[in-house]
């Protein structure tokens, strides 16, 4: 777990910084708006405990709002994707269970499980980031397109960024 700590720390302070001054400045049409910085806890060793999962979470999160001014709310999506995380990764955890020393990745365990993995975590994210952002149901369909389109479009960057920048 130390071992990888700087690269984490780094990790976190680059993905901050491409969010805010990146991917915050993407609207399309109105309903599609990237969120890469959630690749942060979807990266995080295996081994990692739910309270730091939890801790690591509410930092991303407030380190957004901060920037964005927003208030609370991407915190909120980001200490909900924590919390599920163990649970996510129970269910689609192979059948000997994970390797020591491996990380949840595209080079590790396939486009396929990653796809899972990654899809269901961030579409949870989107969901309770967008809702909480209207915090009311007259505009649910509306919303929950937005979510859809926005999950679709940040799952899809997040893939290729397996590719292009996390390889093995």
């Amino acid at each position: 777990m130390i071992k990888v700590l700087p690269r984490n720390i780094i990790r976190f302070i680059a993905l901050v910084m491409a969010q805010v001054l990146v991917f915050n400045n993407i609207e399309i049409s109105g309903f599609i708006n990237p969120y890469i910085y959630v690749l942060f806890i979807l990266l995080l060793p295996f081994e990692t405990p739910t309270w730091m999962l939890l801790m690591l979470g509410a930092l991303l999160g407030l380190s957004i709002d901060i920037f964005s001014e927003t208030i609370g709310m991407h915190m909120v999506a980001t200490i909900a994707m924590a919390f599920l995380r163990p649970f996510v990764l129970s269910v689609f955890s192979p059948r000997d269970g994970y390797e020591t020393g491996t990380f949840p990745r595209v080079s590790y365990y396939g486009l396929q499980w990653f796809f899972k993995y990654a899809a269901v975590l961030i579409i949870a994210h989107h969901l309770v980031l967008f809702y909480t952002e209207i915090f009311r149901l007259h505009d649910f369909f509306a919303t929950f397109f937005r979510v859809v389109l926005s999950a679709m479009f940040s799952i899809s960057m997040i893939v290729l960024s397996q590719y292009f920048i996390f390889r093995k």
